[in-house]
């Protein structure tokens, strides 16, 4: 990204960080579980203006479907491959600039000239990007959706299906039998999951995977800040050749997404309904406990995901470092700083024991302060 253009995100970011010095306040209790809107009250916080509605982009076409509500920012970040590939090119530049650097240094010693002390940079601004150094440095080629969904959960299910089939032409994907996707107990679906791997029609490799968690069938218990209904998560990814890939355009519309009808479903599956949502305070992804701090926005069970936001950048920031370094003690962290678009998102990253990916995002922007956790089992 240009100077100019970092310098203007800088900015909106700096009054951002501003308005988030301010305490929070605790974790709202547990909203009462109903399937209709209510009008919030002092211990259920009104949560719109942290949803997008249908529609919304997600990458490569694909969107928020009819009947499923997005809550939080889509969850950006460069994959392992990715920042692998240009590894080398950030390390050439930056022992570029050392030399340069040791230079200056030793021409002002000869010259008498004492160096200028090094200004602390603000906890409260957002690191640089990782890979600034570099002209164009590469765009996240990871997207996460997390969606609760609020209309007819097979409908939902399947129009989102019919986009993934429609991003990927030879995915070949069933649109009218849920049974062929999702797992079920005395047909009540317990869980689903799509995937979608090839190419789109614009030659770029993605794979597209969706899960959706209904909740606990046994306790008939939704994961907390669901509202008693199904959650998805829907993860895009560019996985043809890294630096290939940062030619194209992961944006655009699909063409030819086919019509859902209610009454083509064929599966006879149920999806069950849930009692209530589970305590705030309840263990989630790995074990982790919301911060008095945060406030939950959505959770899954399965897959095991957090969103949440924070009014203090400063405690989203720490809750996403503090997570993956507990999942993980004495290993390696990875962290990445992503410039994208008006939002600044740093992800931290590392490798459990049984080859699990936990991961973290933070997302500083104008609208708020964004953390989703994340941990992916090893693949099978």
């Amino acid at each position: 990204m240009k100077a100019r253009s970092w310098a203007a995100l800088t900015a909106a970011v700096a009054i951002m960080a501003t308005l988030a010095a301010c305490d929070g306040g605790g974790a709202p209790d547990a909203p009462a579980p109903t399937t209709t809107a209510a009008a919030p009250t002092a211990e259920e916080p009104d949560l719109s203006e942290h949803e997008s509605g249908p529609e919304s982009p997600i990458a490569y076409g694909l969107f928020v479907p009819e009947g499923a509500t997005q809550l939080g920012p889509l969850f950006r970040y460069r994959s392992s491959r990715l920042i692998a590939a240009y590894r080398p090119e950030l390390q050439a530049a930056q022992a570029q600039r050392d030399a340069e650097e040791a230079d200056r240094l030793a021409e002002d010693l000869a010259e008498g000239t004492p160096s200028p002390t090094p200004t602390p940079t603000p906890t409260t601004r957002p690191s640089d990007d990782s890979f600034n150094l570099l002209e164009d440095p590469p765009r996240p080629d990871t997207s996460i959706s997390l969606m609760r969904i609020d209309g007819d959960p097979s409908d939902v299910v399947r129009r989102m299906i019919a986009q993934m089939d429609a991003a990927v032409p030879d995915a070949n994907l069933v649109l009218d039998d849920l049974s062929q996707y999702c797992t079920s107990e005395e047909r009540r679906i317990t869980h689903c999951q799509v995937v979608a791997r090839g190419m789109t029609e614009g030659e770029r490799e993605i794979r597209v995977t969706m899960q959706v968690d209904p909740g606990q069938l046994a306790t008939r218990t939704a994961a907390p800040a669901s509202l008693t209904r199904p959650v998805m998560q829907v993860t895009a990814e560019f996985v043809g050749d890294a630096r290939t890939g940062q030619l194209g355009r992961d944006t655009g519309s699909l063409d030819d997404i086919a019509e859902v009808r209610s009454e083509d479903e064929k599966s006879g599956l149920i999806w069950p309904k849930m009692d209530l949502d589970a305590d705030m305070s309840t263990p989630l992804v790995n074990g982790w406990i919301a911060p008095p701090a945060a406030t939950l926005l959505i959770s899954g069970f399965s897959p095991q995901f957090v969103a949440m936001t924070t009014q203090k950048a400063v405690d989203a920031d720490q809750v996403a470092e503090q997570f993956v370094a507990a999942t993980a003690p004495g290993k390696t962290v990875t962290k990445d700083v992503a410039e994208d678009l008006n939002s600044v998102s740093t992800m931290y990253a590392v490798r459990t024991k049984d080859g699990s990916i936990a991961r973290a995002v933070y997302i500083l922007s104008a609208r708020g302060n964004y953390t989703a956790l994340f941990l992916t089992p090893p693949a099978a």
